[in-house]
């Protein structure tokens, strides 16, 4: 393999020229099990396993190799597996929280060039769902593409592509059909050599078929929705990138109904920046658009200029931001402290074998 095709570039070869002179190689994270990873390396796959020292120093689970991560490598002597001995900077990552009330970040892919945004055009269609992805898309630094999968079971399509239009101008947006196949040559401008793709949205939106569709051969197992609410069954139960046989690379993901902030205050800006251009207009700089005289957005509410539905979605993703900011806060007074009570204990462990 070329490590160009895998997504090696400058960026990387930057910050590895250091572990290169100490023998080191260097390899791109496909698969994540238990305790092992597959990875991608310009001599073929290898199974790998974290360092004792990479895992005793990480403070946070999201300091710890994740799929699509470039990591610094060092094989075996069988030469069939590695160990990994540090991860690279990423260039880009798509953070979640993790489901539950852990306040936790997830690390659902690194190193991400474009991410397709998935819904299907059946009774799953959701605008407000597609906002919340679109916040989270543009806080990895990756360029999301909104695809309306399904057109084949949607005789409204013309209709849905203007919902979506309305709340992303500018974003690239695809309607497709793996079944009769209208739509799929759009999305080759996307698939090129060393490029990743990462492909989200909630169960059965059609992330296993179109991949089965970009490597040619059954791939992943397809289930069918369910006919009583028009929802798709879980398919993926994994993270995985795939190296196409045509070219770029793809990140699948398992659906995810429930996908919960972790930053995103300016893409928030970004996402629904007509509500915001409203706010800069009310009297008071600190306008909740409530009570307070003078408020445009409410004007614009009365006046039906904004949509309800979609200034309701934007109140609850500021004030899930809002309360995940509080959280984050005391979160890391914690972490600060685990760290530098590791960094002393390190120190001392390392002093102690000194004076032997």
């Amino acid at each position: 393999m070329k490590l160009s095709d895998l997504g090696w570039s400058g960026f990387f070869e930057a910050t590895f020229k250091s572990f290169e002179r100490d023998g080191y190689t260097c390899g791109r994270v496909a698969l994540e099990y238990k305790n092992f990873f597959r990875v991608y390396t310009q001599y073929g796959e290898q199974l790998a396993e974290i360092s004792g020292r990479l895992r005793h120093e990480a403070v946070t689970r999201s300091e710890l190799p994740v799929v699509g991560d470039w990591v610094v490598i060092r094989s075996l002597p069988d030469g069939d597996r590695a160990i990994i001995h540090a991860v690279l900077p990423r260039r880009t990552s798509f953070v979640r929280k993790v489901a539950g009330s852990r306040t936790e970040q997830q690390i659902v892919g690194a190193n991400i060039d474009t991410v397709f945004l998935l819904t299907s055009l059946n009774q799953d269609f959701s605008p407000r769902r597609i906002e919340r992805y679109l916040v989270v898309a543009w806080e990895s630094g990756a360029n999301p593409v909104i695809i309306l999968s399904k057109s084949d079971l949607c005789n409204w399509i013309t209709d849905a592509v203007g919902e979506v239009e309305a709340i992303a101008p500018g974003v690239p947006t695809h309607t497709i059909s793996v079944k009769t196949g209208t739509g799929l040559e759009e999305l080759a401008q996307y698939f090129k050599s060393g490029k990743t793709v990462a492909l989200l949205g909630s169960s059965g939106v059609g992330k296993s078929t179109l991949i089965n569709h970009l490597t040619g051969v059954e791939y992943l197992k397809v289930q069918t929705v369910r006919e009583q609410d028009d929802r798709g069954r879980h398919t993926t139960t994994h993270r995985e990138l795939i190296l196409l046989p045509q070219a770029g690379l793809v990140i699948d993901t398992p659906g995810m109904r429930e996908l919960q902030l972790w930053d995103g205050d300016e893409s928030l800006q970004l996402v629904f920046d007509d509500i915001e251009a409203l706010a800069s207009q009310c009297f008071f700089s600190d306008c909740r658009h409530q009570n307070e005289p003078l408020c445009a957005v409410r004007d614009a509410l009365v006046a039906g200029t904004i949509d309800t539905e979609r200034y309701d979605s934007y109140s609850k993703l500021q004030k899930e931001l809002n309360y995940l900011a509080r959280k984050k806060d005391k979160l890391s007074e914690i972490e600060e402290k685990k760290k530098w009570k590791k960094l002393s204990r390190l120190a001392s462990e390392r002093a102690r074998l000194k004076r032997r």
